[in-house]
């Protein structure tokens, strides 16, 4: 065997044995390398997407800075969205074949129903789909292209080598993590936000990869576009403990603003549900540019303004002014289909909210000493946790965006009543799983079907089993037992038909046989312990293959994979009560 052809077959072994062992739940040395490529790989998939963006609005703005829609002319205004809209229009009509969600909600449509297998239509969909709609200045962020892209790099590789799909799984909430991670510059929140949001999973074998993604890629994105934070967040913190009660009342603000985000959102998408793609597009760039052609800081992500709110650069009109038009024009964006994400946004509402009521109370309270900054911030993670439900990534994304740990304390009360107003005063999902349930869909889980999807069929096969026709003579059928299987995959045509347990088969051999035995052995009549058998892929999980037995598709499976073009090889063998006992 020529040097090229060897190295080419002990990598293909390697590979073999690693897909083997992915399958198991505790692989997680290999689960750690897979993570630590998906980071590296996400994140340098985040950084040419900022740069493909930033460069194209420097070249398209006024001024030295993206995201400078203030700049423009009125007439700039009106026709930077519709412009965007229209190539948006054209491009989904002609490349999406159907596929308009896109985004976080994207990514947990395909974890529930596809077992996070991402496509290759999907990623060019949205990349060059969001990079459109922020550079036309549609109230849109980039957080959720950057977790679509990255969730997107982890699938994609992990489909690339053949891994089962609790590997992918795995991979896409490392992905998730990655693009928050360098989004932000928020490593931790990028984890937290992956697995309280998309993976629902605190188990070690998925909190280590995701950790080692999150990592690589903020170094990755650090190392290229430098670790400047994203927002100028001065020293803020409360003036005293007599603020306490009015971090309360901020809360409740912010819960009803997310839940009224969540309400309009659903309202506009039950409204044009079944409306041609090109419509919602346009209506949606209408919308945006009679919106932004009064209030320019709405259009686009808003950092600039968000970093203003946070220096006190507005008063509280003009603040909750921007907080009411951004928060109509995302909910137009969101609902009608935009690509795009929502964290930005709901940031730049909670910012402009919270601004706005900070402003207030130091008017009406001078003696307090109250610093509108503090209640901008506490705002965004507010917004965040009320609309997306998702509180523990806001309140981490908090204290790394401010570096400031007497911030936690307001923090976790405000973010606590934000989710508890927005949850169960007004009974709203996050907006996510909104936007899933308007297209029909859910996102709900149960503890056992979670536990079954962190395991892959390799990981608890039966591999003892031996191969033979249906009919064998007494000599043949001794050699199968020389192995001592358990057991015997019976094949009919060149197709499994049903497995066999080999001590029937040893018993079967023990009584007196007569003439006519001698002849041959009928595999599928001998008296024994027979399940019927039908095909299960080497990458599924055993929720996969759980349902596969409670559709009746068989009362056992077997495992294979396609080696070769028309040949499948078989790997083991699966019951019922196998899978059963995994979880219990």
């Amino acid at each position: 065997m020529k040097p090229l052809q060897a190295l080419h077959q002990w990598f293909a072994d390697r590979l073999e044995a690693t897909r083997l062992h992915l399958a198991r739940p505790d692989a997680l040395l290999q689960l750690a390398f897979m993570g630590l490529l998906t980071g590296l790989l996400a994140g340098a998939i985040i950084v040419l997407f900022r740069f493909s963006v930033e460069h194209v609005q420097e070249w398209l703005l006024p001024g030295t800075g993206p995201d400078n829609f203030e700049g423009l002319s009125l007439a700039g205004r009106l026709l930077f969205p519709l412009a965007g809209a229209l190539a948006l229009a054209l491009m989904f009509r002609w490349f999406s074949k159907g596929l308009w969600v896109l985004g976080v909600a994207r990514v947990l449509e395909r974890m529930a129903y596809h077992q996070g297998r991402l496509t290759v239509r999907g990623f060019l969909l949205q990349f060059f789909g969001v990079a459109i709609a922020l550079v036309s200045g549609h109230s849109v962020g980039r957080e959720g292209a950057h977790i679509f892209l990255g969730a997107s790099a982890g699938s994609l590789l992990g489909q690339r080598l053949e891994l089962p799909n609790n590997a992918i799984r795995t991979l896409v909430g490392c992905g998730t993590a990655a693009g928050i991670a360098a989004s932000f510059n928020t490593p931790l929140a990028g984890v937290i936000f992956s697995l309280e949001v998309v993976m629902m999973d605190y188990h070690l074998a998925s909190f280590i990869p995701v950790i080692l993604a999150a990592v690589s890629a903020t170094v990755v994105s650090n190392a290229v576009l430098g670790d400047a934070a994203v927002f100028s967040v001065p020293s803020l913190q409360l003036g005293s403990l007599a603020e306490m009660p009015l971090v309360v009342v901020l809360g409740l603000l912010a819960g009803a603003t997310g839940a009224a985000f969540v309400q309009m959102v659903q309202s506009i998408a039950s409204r044009t549900r079944g409306w041609p793609i090109e419509a919602q597009m346009v209506t949606a760039g209408v919308a945006v540019a009679l919106l932004g052609a009064g209030l320019p800081q709405v259009m686009g992500i808003g950092y600039d303004t968000i970093n203003l709110t946070l220096l006190g650069g507005y008063t509280a009109g003009i603040l909750l002014l921007m907080a009411a038009v951004k928060l109509l024009a995302t909910s137009i964006c969101s609902a009608l289909n935009v690509p795009g994400g929502m964290i930005g946004p709901a940031f730049f509402i909670g910012a402009t909210l919270g601004g706005g009521f900070g402003h207030l109370l130091d008017l009406w309270f001078p003696g307090l000493g109250v610093q509108p900054g503090v209640y901008a911030m506490l705002g965004m993670s507010a917004l965040m946790a009320g609309s997306l439900q998702a509180p523990l990534a806001a309140l981490t994304a908090l204290l790394e965006l401010t570096d400031n740990p007497q911030i936690i304390l307001p923090g976790m009360l405000v973010v606590v009543i934000a989710g508890i107003t927005a949850s169960e005063l007004f009974r709203k999902k996050s907006l996510f799983i909104t936007m899933l349930e308007a297209k029909g869909l859910d996102y709900s889980q149960s503890p056992v079907m979670a536990a079954l999807r962190r395991v892959g069929v390799a990981g608890i096969m039966d591999r003892s089993f031996v191969q033979a026709p249906r009919l064998v003579d007494r000599e043949r059928a001794q050699t199968l037992l020389e192995g001592k299987p358990r057991w015997i995959l019976v094949t009919e045509a060149q197709e499994p038909r049903a497995v066999l347990a080999a001590v029937d088969l040893a018993a079967w051999l023990e009584r007196p046989s007569g003439p006519e035995e001698e002849a041959a052995i009928d595999l599928l009549k001998i008296p024994g312990h027979r399940l019927q058998v039908a095909p299960v892929h080497l990458h599924e999980t055993l929720q996969e293959a759980l349902e596969a037995l409670q559709e009746g598709r068989g009362e056992a499976l077997y495992v294979r994979r396609m080696t070769a073009p028309g040949f499948w090889r078989i790997y083991g063998i699966l019951t019922r009560e196998q899978i059963e006992s995994a979880y219990r």
